[in-house]
């Protein structure tokens, strides 16, 4: 079982940039696929980047490819979330996600495990 902390929310400009951690307990970080997932409100939680165990594969929504950048450093049990070129659009609760499965998954039920979720808004 792993347990999820998500930091690094906050107000930004449009145009501006936010860089998101999630930091994980347990000793086997290494071997879980992690992901960021976000919900607007009034709308559905939506995948937004996931990245495997290794870090040699990630995966985006075509809403922030180019902009978004997932990575892990699992020496320290932590996946970033680098967000540059902000839109009104972004706007939403931010998740982290982590599953040990092997399929890659993109849904909310592909993932076990979830952080509390940090706010982050964009003004515009």
């Amino acid at each position: 079982q792993v347990q999820l902390v998500e930091s690094g929310g906050g107000l930004v400009q449009a145009g501006g940039s936010l860089r998101l951690s999630c930091a994980a307990s347990g000793r086997t970080f290494g071997r879980y696929t992690m992901g960021w997932f976000r919900q607007a409100p009034g709308k559905e939680r939506e995948f937004v980047a996931g990245i495997n165990w290794s870090g040699g594969c990630t995966s985006y929504s075509d809403s922030v490819k180019g902009r978004f950048t997932i990575s892990r450093d699992n020496a320290k049990n932590t996946v970033y979330l680098q967000m540059n070129s902000l839109k009104a659009e972004d706007t939403a609760v931010y998740y982290c996600a982590a599953h040990d499965r092997v399929a890659w998954g993109v849904n909310p039920t592909d993932y076990d495990y979830w952080g509390q979720g940090t706010q982050v808004t964009v003004s515009s």
